[in-house]
């Protein structure tokens, strides 16, 4: 076993570990991303030219240059015939994209576990053993976005009921119960969906379906760093998404161009965000695993 996945990880040596595994490993990760994610983004494109969409350069109406580049993003300003043809194509690439994220995601973490192993992998293999758990990881997914629904609605009605109730008393009385409950709410939708988080590598490297208890399990004594670890990742991805969606959003407008550097943006960094959560995935296992080990010792002893 790779020595680097053998030993519990602190916060800074998860984020090191994550960073020099992309960097080593780029190559494969990246293409196995893009076999998967990139026709439904190439997809996308082509439903954007038919719509209409320059390719180029899209430019909106205005006097002024920021004012063309804003109005190009602005949806109402789409001929009808357009528009229609942008939200058939935003419908097709999700169903297209619910079915093969997962996969391309499933096949890094293979990747990874080979990695780990010292195992000999290719990138079609691995793209074969991810599609083996297709509806496993289907199935646990779906299962796990109803979940976070329902834990996410809850707290957006009560909160805004609150807001409204408590202005009635005094508008400053309702904003700040509503601050209050959201930031309460969200510590605690936090801390559930990172307790449940770690399901899809159950699903894909234990054959645990749904992965919920085991999840729960592995993440009992980390749960807050685990939190920090998601929050410095999201802010690592947002960032670049960001910049790159900024900086050429401004030269080229909302044209099939942009969306093409902006989706492979996005390819990008879900590949480092599935390295992460990888790694922080194996790293839980092998404390947890070490603490069963640790058990059935202090059991024979007894004996």
């Amino acid at each position: 076993m790779d020595t680097k996945f053998s030993k519990p990880k602190t916060f800074g040596e998860i984020l090191d570990h994550t960073f020099s595994l992309s960097k080593n490993r780029f190559s494969d990760f990246f293409l196995i991303m893009l076999i998967l994610m990139g026709p439904v983004y190439l997809l996308q494109a082509i439903i954007q030219l038919f719509s209409g969409t320059s390719f180029f350069r899209e430019l909106g109406n205005g006097d002024m240059w920021l004012e063309q580049i804003i109005t190009s993003f602005d949806e109402t300003v789409i001929p009808l015939e357009s528009s229609v043809g942008i939200e058939l194509g935003v419908i097709l690439t999700g169903l297209i994209g619910i079915i093969l994220f997962p996969i391309a995601e499933a096949a890094v973490i293979f990747a990874i576990d080979h990695i780990r192993k010292n195992e000999e992998y290719t990138v079609s293999s691995v793209i074969k053993e991810a599609f083996s758990r297709f509806w496993p990881i289907l199935g646990s997914s779906i299962l796990f976005g109803l979940i976070v629904f329902g834990i996410v609605l809850v707290p957006i009605v009560i909160v805004s009921l609150t807001g409204i109730f408590g202005a009635v008393i005094h508008p400053a009385f309702g904003i700040i119960m509503a601050i209050i409950f959201f930031l309460g709410f969200a510590v605690v939708v936090g801390y559930l969906l990172t307790r449940w988080s770690f399901y899809f590598c159950s699903v894909v490297i234990e054959k645990d379906s749904p992965g919920f208890t085991r999840s729960w399990r592995l993440t009992g004594k980390r749960t807050w760093l685990l939190m920090g670890l998601y929050i410095i990742f999201y802010i690592i991805i947002a960032t670049i998404s960001g910049a790159i969606e900024l900086t050429f959003g401004l030269v080229l407008g909302n044209s099939v161009l942009q969306s093409i550097i902006v989706n492979f943006a996005t390819i990008l960094t879900t590949m480092f965000l599935t390295v992460g959560y990888a790694v922080m995935y194996f790293d839980l296992k092998t404390r947890h695993d070490a603490d069963d080990i640790k058990d059935l010792i202090e059991d024979y002893k007894s004996y």
